[in-house]
């Protein structure tokens, strides 16, 4: 992209040339030597111009439906090892079904676990500040998160920002032993989308997390993005980046049976927006710069040729199937196409 200076350069060179049509220069010769310098910057300019996108990359989602699925979850922390799994929740659905069916899987597996339930509904600095100093105290090899895209964003960031301490068995076994440190130093806004953090890009992998949503709309379970609210700043902004999607999302059908119809109908409305937005986004070949490499490729590329499948498919559900949970909350195949 051309700099500041010049376009100024450029526009000055312009202004001290003689015109060179034939009413302002009837002997057709330019009176200044200015105009081929002039030229000069507009063909360097032209060249400075960023390559547009030429590829798109499709991460898939790893997902599993059904109704009652949610008591494999110890199940699949007990298959991954799982040392001690910090699970996230809010207020409301600690006391709720999913958030149940949860605990007494972890139980029933025999694998350790500590509870942190003061999610925020709407994420702020301040309260994942408090999530990330909550898991800061333990030492977590994986994170499992119970509720809605609140509840599990807020899960990402801890897993992004927590502490993993050394393990003693990792000091005797290794001569140079292995760090389980992921970005203790990182300042909250090192991550955050600029221009109102730094943006950096997340090179570490990060621990497992599974997600378990209890409400059919935000797909933060498929997504690395986590959005949060800057209030001093009057921003509402994120994290995107792959490194942050979850291991595995559960999307139990029963999960959603204790959901208000208000909590439904705005659910259903963010399939709605989403879709329509993904749809409508700018063709992934119009995008620029092109990424110099392919790990800078963002993980929002535009529409694309897949998306755009499932982005009317999921329209074509909300339009079919939000009406009548409107009409009637307890309508199972309704709430079950909303989940899909």
């Amino acid at each position: 992209m051309a700099t500041r200076n010049s376009i100024l350069r450029l526009m000055n060179l312009s202004r001290h040339v003689a015109c060179p049509c034939h009413a302002c220069n009837p002997s057709g010769a330019l009176r200044s030597a200015a105009f081929p310098a002039a030229n000069h910057v507009v063909r360097s300019l032209a060249q400075t111009v960023p390559e547009k996108e030429y590829a798109f990359e499709v991460a898939a989602a790893n997902l599993r439906f059904g109704e009652g699925v949610t008591k494999e979850v110890g199940m699949d922390f007990a298959n991954m090892k799982a040392r001690k799994v910090g699970v996230f929740t809010d207020g409301n659905v600690k006391n709720l079904p999913p958030m149940k069916m949860a605990r007494e899987s972890l139980d029933a597996s025999g694998v350790s676990y500590e509870v942190f339930d003061s999610v925020a509904v709407e994420p702020t600095d301040a309260s994942w500040q408090e999530a990330i100093a909550w898991s800061r105290k333990h030492d977590f090899s994986h994170f499992l998160a119970v509720g809605g895209g609140s509840v599990m964003d807020t899960a990402k960031a801890a897993n992004l920002y927590e502490i993993r301490f050394l393990a003693l068995i990792n000091v005797l076994i290794f001569v140079t032993p292995v760090r389980f440190t992921v970005y203790k130093d990182a300042d909250l806004f090192d991550f955050i989308n600029a221009p109102v953090g730094k943006g950096l890009p997340i090179t570490e992998k990060l621990r497992p997390l599974i997600a378990v949503p209890t409400t059919a709309g935000t797909g933060s379970e498929t997504t690395g993005t986590a959005i949060l609210d800057i209030p001093s700043r009057n921003f509402k902004t994120g994290i995107a980046n792959r490194a942050l999607k979850p291991t595995l999302g559960i999307v139990d059908t029963l999960n959603t049976d204790t959901c208000p119809t208000e909590v439904h109908i705005s659910a259903g409305l963010d399939v709605l927006f989403h879709s329509m937005e993904s749809y409508t986004a700018i063709p992934y070949y119009e995008r620029t710069p092109r990424p110099a490499n392919p790990n800078l490729r963002p993980a929002y590329q535009g529409s694309n040729p897949i998306s755009d499948v499932f982005s009317t498919w999921a329209l074509r559900q909300t339009v079919k199937y939000l009406p009548r949970i409107a009409k009637d909350k307890h309508d199972k195949e309704a709430q079950t196409q909303m989940l899909f």
